[in-house]
């Protein structure tokens, strides 16, 4: 049976046009149970997936390795938390916040042991690459046409407010409904629209920059295709994650680049000066966006219950570099998170942390970090495993495909400050093909053109 690899490049494209045909969707009067059944086309190729990999294996079942048994062991505490009464947890989660918290911390998991069974080739990480490249250029373009040429009106009144605050159940204090981060609040009545994208998110769209850049960094390194295809690809992708105005995803950026430099030396220094000019081209970026970015219409009173929230918070304008109120903040939640994990070390249960608590109502223990979120839901052990499991997967992808290493270490590192597993295209599409190349990656290694420090 030929293997479903068409289902990878399917979450490629269909996680990047997602939200935003959901909102269309929404727009358009569908709505409720048949939306939830629609927008669940993911959960369900990817079952689709497993049951075709698995049908295709037959009664040949490959030998567990450690990894494997890793991600088996961090699956079997979520399970189990999951069937655990709230009660014993003094959790607060609804079975809808239980059911989606589960979900969530189960996809890497399912995503993996999918990407086990396509084991890529050369050829398919070709196509795959291509087809990569392609969407995340034309989510940089349409991201960079929408902050200049769609008012922010035209997102008001479409279906993107109706779709996250109606049928997910957000609650947002952004404008009209939007997410806050659609917009950068400097402070004094300034704000800045972001490149969202199809995304609906500048963060998720930075993440899937931060990974195509990445591997283009690894196609020229190792391929050297020409200048006149490769730069402006590059530059459209830089562009891309400059404007969605992320500090992290830029730093993040620059430590895949680093790790590439390490996994490949024969390019070594000019990937690590390629590192070195991502972080002080943010900087400069960052200082001067002000000036070069378009504003956002808002009310007087939307400014004034920001400057009510902030004050609250104890955050500073955003106005300098990567020391500003965002980071500040976000460094904050990721020790109050630690904190909490260590003094309740049993977890709260599934649907407790992070958005799944925001949108279905429970005590919000942990928010941000995908560490502490799982230390939530799972319980210190369960968090353990889950770091155990990862650092694991990312040797291993050492030894085979450097720009997925690269990409992995990255993600990981973002995880500090952002609940990674709540972006669809990283789960889907980068833990399935860490899934596949975590333990055939030293077999298929020697066949494939990006290869690891030996190459």
């Amino acid at each position: 049976m030929k293997r479903p690899v068409w289902i990878l490049h399917a979450f490629v494209v269909g996680l990047v046009l997602h939200n935003f045909v959901m909102a269309e969707l929404y727009a358009a009067g569908i709505r409720g149970g048949l939306l939830e059944l629609i927008s669940a086309w993911k959960e369900t190729l990817l079952a689709l997936g497993l049951a075709l990999v698995l049908l295709a294996r037959g009664t040949s079942r490959p030998r567990p390795q450690l990894v494997d048994l890793l991600a088996l062991g961090y699956g079997a505490i979520v399970v189990l938390y999951g069937v655990l009464p709230q009660r014993w947890l003094d959790g607060t989660a609804s079975a809808r916040g239980v059911v989606l918290g589960v979900r969530e911390d189960l996809l890497p998991v399912a995503c993996y042991f999918f990407g086990r069974g396509l084991q890529l080739g050369r050829e398919d990480m070709r196509r795959l690459a291509t087809t990569i490249f392609v969407t995340a250029a034309a989510a940089a373009l349409f991201g960079l046409i929408d902050i200049y040429s769609i008012t922010l009106t035209w997102w008001r009144h479409s279906g993107v407010p109706g779709w996250y605050s109606h049928q997910l159940g957000f609650s947002y204090n952004g404008v009209s409904n939007l997410p806050e981060n659609f917009i950068y609040n400097t402070g004094n009545g300034h704000v800045f629209r972001r490149l969202v994208s199809t995304l609906l998110s500048p963060l998720a769209s930075s993440y899937v920059f931060v990974a195509a850049l990445l591997l283009a960094s690894a196609w020229r390194v190792r391929e050297r295709p020409a200048l006149r295809l490769w730069l402006p690809l590059v530059v459209l992708l830089g562009a891309g994650l400059l404007w969605t105005h992320s500090r992290s995803s830029y730093i993040a950026l620059s430590l895949g680049l680093l790790v590439l430099a390490w996994l490949i030396s024969s390019a070594r220094w000019p990937l690590v000066i390629a590192a070195v000019a991502t972080v002080l081209i943010g900087l400069v970026f960052v200082r001067v966006y002000p000036q070069i970015a378009p504003t956002a219409a808002v009310t007087p009173q939307w400014l004034h219950e920001q400057a009510v929230e902030a004050h609250e918070a104890g955050a500073g304008p955003a106005v300098s570099g990567f020391t500003d109120a965002s980071i500040s903040s976000h460094w904050q939640s990721l020790r109050a998170g630690v904190k909490q994990v260590f003094e309740h070390p049993q977890g709260f249960g599934p649907g407790n942390a992070g958005s799944t608590a925001a949108r279905t109502g429970a005590v919000i223990r942990a928010g941000e970090s995908t560490y502490t979120q799982l230390g939530v839901d799972a319980g210190l052990a369960g968090a353990i495993l889950f770091v155990a499991w990862s650092g694991l997967l990312l040797w291993r992808l050492v030894l085979g495909l450097p720009w997925l290493a690269a990409t992995f270490a990255a993600m990981l590192a973002l995880a500090l400050q952002t609940d990674i597993l709540g972006v669809p295209w990283i789960v889907y599409v980068i833990w399935t093909l860490a899934g596949s190349f975590a333990v055939c990656g030293t077999r298929q290694g020697a066949r494939l053109t990006w290869r690891s420090r030996s190459a």
